[in-house]
């Protein structure tokens, strides 16, 4: 009677046991480099939904455009969330990189901004703009000033690989300032300096600037510039990258994306995957 009794303690303990490791989840730790505004801010946002799936999301901030690829590339990074497309291709290419992207998350609506005047129109003849030395904006920049009727493109030009040798015709003789360096540019606006300064908008809303509001001519929510998840070819189809994106791409998140930024950052998909 006494080995019966020792038998069922021992069954049921070990039943016990087993509910237990059945129920806790296996957590995935994955480190993500991101620049602080918006955004690490998004990511945020997302990390307590990782966390009932298992994905303990860390966050790394980077204040550049250079560290988060070469970071991802080395493996010390799980995946990146900094760059557009062209951006991506533009360092494969010069890296002989092989980073590819897990899926879009939001739109930073490039802008110019000016202290001196209210649109692009009202720039005078000759008048110079300040342009960053980020070679896979330069299309964004020559598609704002088209779309402004300031200038035309020589026949067959690509936007996405566009540079300002390609201007055709520039009917207000502008002149272009391109050695500078991104996160100085909303310095450059608030000294006044230039006749425009053309300023990405996660520098833009870090330094407290509107897009929506402050800018004198803002990229179309159409452009084909949305901000993605790097991740190297291998980890694309990792289950904790899929539910990093996926979170992303939610509708909460999208909402809470246009809602939070106001238009200075817009999602990619407004209604939500």
């Amino acid at each position: 009677m006494k080995k019966k009794w020792l038998a069922a303690i021992a069954t049921l303990a070990l039943g016990a046991l087993v509910l237990t490791g059945c129920g806790k989840q296996k957590e995935t730790t994955l480190t993500v480099g991101a620049s602080s505004t918006p955004h690490a801010e998004i990511l945020k946002h997302v990390q307590p939904q990782l966390k009932k799936e298992g994905v303990n999301l860390k966050i790394k901030t980077f204040q550049d455009y250079v560290l988060p690829n070469k970071e991802l590339a080395s493996g010390d990074l799980d995946a990146n969330y900094f760059q557009h497309k062209p951006f991506l291709d533009n360092w494969n290419k010069k890296n002989h990189g092989t980073l590819v992207s897990a899926g879009n998350v939001h739109l930073e609506p490039i802008g110019f901004y000016s202290k001196k005047y209210k649109k692009l129109s009202d720039l005078p003849n000759g008048a110079t703009i300040l342009v960053s030395n980020n070679v896979a904006d330069y299309g964004r920049v020559l598609q704002i000033l088209k779309d402004a009727g300031l200038i035309t493109l020589k026949p067959g030009t690509k936007i996405e690989s566009a540079n300002f040798n390609d201007i055709q015709t520039n009917k207000k003789n502008l002149k272009f300032k391109t050695d500078l360096e991104p996160k100085l540019m909303t310095q450059f606006y608030k000294r006044g300096e230039g006749d425009a300064v053309v300023i990405n908008a996660n520098y833009a809303v870090q330094a407290g600037l509107n897009p929506k509001k402050d800018s004198i001519a803002l990229e179309k929510n159409s452009s084909p510039y949305a901000n993605l998840i790097a991740v190297q070819k291998k980890n694309k189809n990792n289950p904790a990258i899929k539910k990093l994106v996926k979170a992303l791409q939610s509708k909460s998140t999208q909402q809470w994306i246009n809602k939070h930024y106001n238009g200075g950052v817009v999602a990619v998909y407004p209604n939500g995957k």
